[in-house]
């Protein structure tokens, strides 16, 4: 598949990089392609926005020529639109920000359209959902915090359904609703129901030895939570 056509996929299931083996990133990624990933997600963190570190635009620059999986680079940073160059340089296709790093983002996701990949805009738990309503259109994708970002490993909070629910409601079927946080076999379908598209996942992948098994059981579960559903 092209990078970036993922238009009209579901599911796509997300493989989060924070929770892969540092010392072995290349094979990494080779294994995560065999396995069918189509997009791959960078947690960027600072440790001033969140309180932990992880890796920057150098690192990603230096990998992007191994492989034509999508490159989403979640900018859990402060002040992204200082750094937004750099993230369009190393390749990104998908660059999400946070409303709460950023409280005007317009420009920024114009300037990351205007590059031609795609805009996202991130949500954590406590915020509420109307911050983000003034920005929607100039995005391509919401990200839904189902934890509070910074750690790997945390568990999904209930209350995240409802809001992937609402999201939609306000994006329509024509945009991506991302959900990051806890998501594995336990909890994608109820997050596939309510409208999610593309699944952040760490452990429920990186902590088994075969991720291709890892990643169709999950494409399975939220193809069947989508069936439940029906259309949005």
């Amino acid at each position: 598949m092209p990078r970036a056509d993922l238009a009209n996929a579901f599911p796509v299931i997300a493989p989060s990089m924070l929770k892969c083996d540092f010392a072995n990133l290349a094979n990494e990624i080779r294994q995560l392609e065999d396995a069918g990933a189509r997009l791959i997600h960078w947690d960027v963190m600072d440790g001033h926005f969140v309180q932990n570190l992880s890796y920057g635009a150098l690192l990603i620059e230096k990998l992007r020529p191994m492989t034509d999986m999508v490159f989403d680079a979640h900018l859990m940073i402060s002040d992204p639109q200082s750094y937004l160059e750099d993230y369009l340089k190393a390749g990104c296709d998908w660059i999400t920000i946070h409303i709460e790093a950023c409280p005007h983002p317009t420009d920024v996701l114009k300037q990351i359209r205007d590059a031609g990949r795609l805009a996202g805009l991130a949500i954590n738990p406590d915020t509420p959902i109307e911050k983000i309503q003034p920005h929607l259109d100039e995005v391509d994708v919401v990200l839904v915090m189902s934890v509070h970002p910074g750690f790997g490993g945390q568990s999904f909070i209930p209350g995240s359904t409802d809001r992937v629910k609402q999201i939609r409601q306000l994006l329509g079927s024509d945009k991506h609703v991302s959900i990051d946080g806890g998501i594995g076999p336990a909890t994608i379908a109820q997050v596939a129901q309510a409208g999610a598209d593309v699944f952040v996942a760490g452990s429920s992948i990186f902590d088994h030895s075969d991720y291709r098994s890892a990643i169709n059981e999950m494409v399975d579960l939220a193809v069947a939570g989508r069936e439940s559903k029906g259309t949005f």
